[in-house]
């Protein structure tokens, strides 16, 4: 079974978490889960693993290929 179709999608779903986070904190947005307000840093933590897991993906796409 080929996995880079897998890796390929997952790559940029992660991305593009990273990238919503990262407009987060850019433009300060704030976001509220029911009556909590979500702080800031954990957009901080969402930008970091996606990126990293994002970029895990594509790495392996390309030592496939």
């Amino acid at each position: 079974m080929k996995t880079q179709p897998y890796l390929l999608i997952s790559g940029s779903l992660f991305a593009l978490v990273g990238v919503a986070h990262l407009l987060r904190i850019v433009n300060g947005w704030p976001v509220t889960a029911g009556p909590w307000p979500i702080p800031m840093w954990v957009s901080w933590i969402g930008t970091l693993i996606p990126a990293g897991l994002s970029t895990w993906a594509f790495a392996l796409i390309r030592r496939h290929a």
